[in-house]
């Protein structure tokens, strides 16, 4: 069975046609090769071409952010894109070129593609709108067009339902701010039914981007079953919703996919948590959005005398998807990608140098070989010398990022944080005097402020039964730790320490308001009682307790300076993954497990959708009348409606790689061929804490 095109592969394509002017360009002329090779085919006709027209890419910043993960500079060009520029930016006149527009339909983003028209600026205009527009701004544009006497600079208007962000090929946002916050604050029912119809027509994008109609589960009331009934309602309405593309998507092959539409607040503590995955970590401790990393890399010690370097400042542009090490190490603990970086970078430098001693020495050992060996063994040489030493570059960047979030692994004692986080979340606490002793242990330890709010708040969740007072006995030992050090920078400290204390002061306010607030769902009995008997640990074969002591034995003797000091710490992150609420959910729902939310999840189909059903139950299905008669769900797509983590996405991931080991339960999730996960927005653990802030 072929596997089916990811949501990132059929987003691609869809972007690819539409750079083609929304034209299925023909498959290129195969071109011949030197040396009696096979023929190839080009993945693009010649930039110029034909089939391949120079034209200029208008965007604005919302579909920029579509753009930018898909699609580089190198690769806009090949496509035929001279220039790419924001729709809001002053631009010169090209009237002898084609513009190609791809817009969200705005009254302001209209009004400015038809003043583009009319003033002439290109030779005509092409324009996709990210989503579907609707009819009143349609008509409004053509007044500007025909007002402008513009209207035969339209070549072609295009719908073309893409309007999510696709970080890698089973991850997608649909970059919705403040997400957490705009449907559990105090916001009007209004803005409240605006923002779940936008999200669902985010989802309708995914959905027409796959070019199948799923099967939709959710929990009943609340935000999610709004967004599912409005997107069952939007794919209902769209009879021909799989010819906008995405051919060969999920669903292909193997039955239609099912939806999950979750809840944030099923599971708060998962975004808050400390990590210990690369991945993860990379988007905890270091500045990381939308696969780019920027850190700071500490200068070298300065001459005696001499006023210290600045940090000098590194940024890289990471691809999930394309870059080996990265693909393979993403999900991996910490630990382990540090140690196969090690390994592979040792490889590939005797490999280079191998491959240099043959080019510099003609052909190695000539005198023992026929000249023909020879010169093809130079030629190899010369060909694989500069791949190596891209794949060098790729793995010495990576041995940058290691060592940056090292440093803040070791300076901030991420370990103990996450093995007291990971025991609250995954262990019913009995003790929880013993428990406040912990947690007062961390205020007094290291870690930065934020760390130690975090874990307060984890505390706060996960220990249900604990006293609000003890709560409120960690927060003052805080504040007292805050107040100490702070009266002693003031007093002896350096100019830039006292301008640190007033960002320290908002950290702390903020943290404790974000504090207040989950309190305030424990009075109210808002946050879900945690089963604790679900947390069961996914182990890979590689992180048992044979390959810790493996990897510790071997860090020890390979590790020198930073690294040596830092293995003890970092031992305990290894081996220690469990399930999160969504992992449990999704598996509950595509094992059919009785007694689950299997039996509670709202069953919607927009198959079953119909003129007389009513607008409440239109597309319910009874789950009791499919029992028996529901064939294996072979593709997932998980949604968390309140934003997402890379915690969560990669537990979901990790439990399909690995295979779940928790005997007759692991034929569920390993019934699945790919599972998407997407959020309203990608938080990292600092942005919810200030999204929980504003709350209180």
């Amino acid at each position: 069975m072929n596997e089916p095109k990811s949501l990132k592969s059929s987003q691609l394509s869809a972007v690819h046609r539409m750079l083609a002017f929304n034209n299925d360009c023909p498959e290129p002329p195969p071109t011949s090769s030197s040396n009696n090779t096979p023929q190839t085919y080009d993945h693009y006709y010649p930039a110029g071409s034909a089939h391949n027209q120079w034209k200029i890419l208008i965007y604005d910043t919302a579909c920029r952010s579509i753009i930018s993960p898909l699609l580089s500079v190198s690769d806009l060009r090949s496509r035929g894109v001279t220039l790419h520029l924001l729709l809001e930016s002053n631009r010169d006149a090209i009237p002898d070129v084609p513009a190609l527009y791809f817009v969200s339909p705005t009254p302001e983003n209209l009004a400015l593609v038809a003043q583009d028209c009319a003033s002439g600026l290109y030779q005509c205009a092409h324009v996709n709108f990210v989503s579907k527009v609707p009819r009143p701004l349609m008509e409004d544009f053509a007044r500007l067009c025909v007002s402008g006497n513009s209207l035969e600079k339209i070549s072609s208007l295009h719908d073309q339902y893409l309007e999510y962000v696709c970080l890698e090929e089973n991850l997608f946002s649909l970059n919705k701010v403040d997400s957490y916050v705009t449907y559990n604050g105090p916001t009007s029912d209004a803005a409240i039914e605006a923002s779940m119809q936008d999200i669902a027509l985010g989802l309708l994008s995914v959905v027409a981007t796959l070019g199948c109609i799923p099967i939709i589960r959710c929990p009943a009331n609340g935000p999610c079953e709004m967004v599912a009934r409005k997107l069952s309602d939007l794919i209902a309405n769209h009879p021909n919703l799989t010819a906008t593309g995405g051919g060969g998507g999920l669903g292909s092959g193997g039955g239609r996919p099912m939806v999950v539409i979750c809840d944030r607040n099923s599971d708060l503590i998962t975004p808050l948590q400390h990590t210990s995955t690369y991945q993860a970590l990379i988007d905890d401790v270091l500045d990381h959005a939308a696969n780019r990393v920027t850190f700071d890399i500490p200068a070298e010690t300065p001459a005696k005398g001499r006023l210290p370097p600045k940090p000098v400042e590194k940024q890289y542009d990471l691809n999930p998807d394309s870059d080996p090490f990265y693909y393979t190490q993403k999900f991996n603990p910490f630990p382990e990608a540090i140690e196969c970086n090690g390994v592979e970078l040792k490889e590939v430098s005797q490999r280079e140098a191998a491959l240099r001693f043959k080019a510099h020495d003609g052909s190695g050992s000539s005198d023992q070989m026929p000249p023909d060996s020879a010169g093809a063994d130079l030629a190899h040489a010369v060909d694989s010398l500069p791949r190596l030493l891209i794949e060098k570059k790729q793995l010495e960047i990576h041995t940058s990022i290691l060592q940056a979030v090292m440093n803040e692994v070791a300076q901030r004692d991420i370990p103990t944080l996450y093995e007291l986080e990971s025991s609250l979340a995954t262990k019913e606490q009995a003790d929880l005097n013993q428990v406040k002793t912990d947690v007062l242990g961390i205020v007094d330890g290291k870690g930065t402020l934020m760390d130690k709010l975090r874990v307060i708040c984890v505390y706060s969740l996960a220990c249900s039964k604990a006293p609000s007072t003890d709560i409120d006995e960690v927060v003052e030992a805080l504040q007292t730790q805050v107040d100490t050090t702070a009266a002693v920078v003031r007093a002896t400290g350096t100019s830039a320490a006292k301008k640190e204390l007033a960002a320290q002061a908002t950290t702390l306010q903020n943290g404790i308001k974000a504090i207040q607030y989950v309190k305030q769902l424990r009075s109210m009995q808002m946050i879900p009682q945690m089963d604790f008997s679900t947390h069961a640990k996914v182990t890979t074969p590689d992180t048992g307790n044979e390959f810790l002591s493996t990897f510790m034995k071997q860090a020890q003797n390979q590790a020198t300076g930073f690294l040596a000091k830092a293995t003890d710490t970092i031992g305990s992150m290894l081996g220690k993954i469990h399930k999160t609420e969504a992992t449990r959910v999704l598996q509950n729902l595509v094992g059919y497990v009785p007694q689950s939310e299997d039996d509670t999840y709202l069953y919607l189909d927009p198959k079953s959708s119909n003129s007389s059903s009513t607008a409440v139950n239109r597309g319910d299905v009874n789950v009791a009348s499919l029992r028996g008669r529901r064939p294996p769900v072979r593709d997932a797509v998980v949604f968390m409606i309140g934003g997402g983590c890379y915690a969560e996405y990669q537990n979901l991931q990790m439990c399909l790689r690995g295979g779940d080991k928790d005997g007759a339960s692991s034929s569920s999730i390993g019934s699945l061929r790919s599972i998407t996960y997407g959020s309203t927005e990608l938080v990292n653990p600092t942005t919810f804490m200030n999204q929980l802030s504003k709350l209180s």
